[in-house]
């Protein structure tokens, strides 16, 4: 075998740690981002806070304490756009010069080589993406005295109940290991056995006492409150509230809804009258009765006493309208709420640059990380208000008209315009959040697929899915639209859609079907 020396050339891509530190810094959330900067300042001693204002940055980032290279032209940052009005003034606002643009722009003074290509190809992002919307779905208000009111939890509401019951040690003892062990439901998933077995694993006779001991302690806890805790199935749970109806009521829908419930309940849940007439043996009439009577019992005792964390969504952007009318215009800004203000410190950077000593180079690499942490945030906000930007521009008839006037919109058109990666724009848009006089939405939520019309153009899904929510909100409860003739109207509309496209729209608004959707 002959040896010999060839030259070849190929292409790679190395991403320095400071360019993974700059694309795991965009894909953060808020509150991400927060627990980020935490860590680093309790790591990094040249890091500190900057509590003064930055009369320079109202976006809050004091970049005065962290000079640039000569060789670094850093753009000037624009916090704030407007769109609207004439053509001259929807300029391209936010945008930055070459060596300031954020991840997909190689740094000048990064160590080793970077790629405008983090990522070969991420695929269309933009088809069906679906997004977060608006953080409080309900629209109720939240009251001050409601969010400071400690929380009761279910196993203390029952436990509270429990004290009141003459009780001896072994019982009141087993009663409190069974509210212990039912889930956030109010339901107990373990059997009894399981539960003896699991407190005395090698004495069979201890089982056997510790399964009666349960079995009297479980129908103690049927009949404390909320009806139909310490179910171990769905059927036991809607059978207990109706049993404890009876001191209210002794008719017969209630004697057929406990015979509705003996039977499968995939029957309920289908709403199969017909099969349900003939195993209760009761005409159709008494059985619409019977489910109405069931739909409103509660499926789920402990669902009240859940501490559901009310999870209050901060939004990046904020857009705000201007002007009235036809010179009606959106400004699109950061928000200073979500932005931390950090600075070198200056007395450390003085000191480590008068003392040359031992360490000096560690020490040195150290303040590198913490001017190149603190451009890497400022390049991540910078990111995100370019990609607002290019958002409310081209969605501006959704600002104005709202989810109806939603036009289509893909990932690959932005990225294209900011001269970005589609994996940076799909990055950006991911868990951060936008204010609008609509309310609070995802930026992904912008982003929709397009649906052919009969004049040749195309209308957003997000549009779609909006009238189909229109379509099923305005129909007649007595004849629920079908998904064929939903399909129907939005073709009326202009809009092709398929009785498939449709059902899947509707499942992703969490539209039951239609059968269900019917009132007995």
């Amino acid at each position: 075998m002959k040896q010999g020396l060839s030259l070849r050339v190929s292409q790679h891509l190395a991403l320095t740690p400071q360019l993974q530190q700059s694309i795991r810094l965009l894909q953060l959330s808020t509150l991400e981002l927060a627990q980020e900067v935490e860590q680093m300042l309790g790591d990094n001693p040249f890091l500190e806070l900057n509590s003064d204002e930055a009369p320079r940055e109202e976006f809050g980032l004091d970049r005065a304490d962290t000079p640039a290279p000569q060789d670094e032209h850093e753009g000037e940052f624009v916090p704030v756009a407007d769109f609207g009005g004439t053509e001259s003034e929807r300029t391209a606002a936010g945008s930055t010069d070459a060596d300031s643009a954020p991840v997909d722009t190689e740094p000048t003074d990064w160590e080793g080589e970077g790629s405008t290509e983090v990522i070969a190809d991420d695929g269309e992002w933009g088809g069906e993406a679906q997004a977060r919307r608006n953080n409080n779905e309900l629209g109720d208000d939240v009251e001050a005295a409601d969010m400071a009111h400690p929380h009761v939890s279910l196993q203390d509401h029952l436990h509270r109940q429990a004290l009141a019951l003459r009780l001896a040690d072994e019982d009141r003892a087993a009663l409190r290991f069974l509210i212990e062990s039912l889930n956030d439901d109010g339901y107990l998933e373990d059997t009894l056995e399981d539960l003896a077995a699991g407190l005395a694993p090698d004495d069979l006779e201890q089982q056997e006492e510790l399964v009666h001991r349960f079995t009297v302690a479980l129908r103690l806890l049927h009949h404390l409150e909320p009806a139909g805790v310490g179910a171990r199935s769905l059927a036991e749970c809607l059978t207990l509230q109706l049993k404890a109806q009876q001191a209210e009521r002794h008719d017969a829908v209630r004697e057929t809804a406990l015979a509705i419930c003996r039977h499968p309940m995939d029957l309920l849940a289908r709403r199969d009258v017909k099969r349900l007439a003939a195993l209760c043996s009761e005409p159709d009439t008494a059985i619409k009765a019977a489910i109405g009577l069931i739909t409103r019992l509660e499926p789920k005792p402990g669902r009240r006493f859940v501490n559901v964390e009310r999870n209050v969504v901060v939004p990046d952007v904020l857009v705000t309208k201007v002007g009235r009318g036809n010179q009606v215009r959106f400004r699109v800004q950061l928000n200073p709420d979500v932005m931390p203000r950090l600075r070198v410190h200056d007395v450390y950077a003085g000191a480590l640059k008068a003392h040359r000593g031992e360490g000096h180079q560690a020490l040195q690499q150290r303040l590198q990380e913490a001017r190149w942490f603190i451009k890497n945030i400022q390049q991540r906000f910078d990111t995100i208000l370019r990609v607002s930007n290019a958002i409310v521009e081209r969605q501006k008839n959704f600002f104005v008209h709202g989810e109806l006037a939603m036009r289509p919109l893909v990932l690959r058109e932005i990225a294209d315009e900011l001269g970005l990666h589609e994996s940076t724009i799909s990055r950006v848009t991911t868990a951060k959040y936008m204010a609008t006089p609509f309310g609070t939405y995802e930026l992904k939520y912008f982003f929709g697929s397009a649906l052919g019309t009969e004049t040749g153009g195309n209308a957003s899904s997000t549009a779609v899915r909006a009238l189909i929510r229109q379509f099923v909100a305005a129909e007649n409860v007595i004849k629920p639209l079908s998904d064929s003739q939903i399909s129907d109207m939005l073709k009326e509309q202009g809009i092709e859609c398929a009785r498939r496209t449709v059902a899947k729209y509707r499942e992703a608004l969490r539209i039951s079907p239609a059968n269900l959707r019917k009132a007995l």
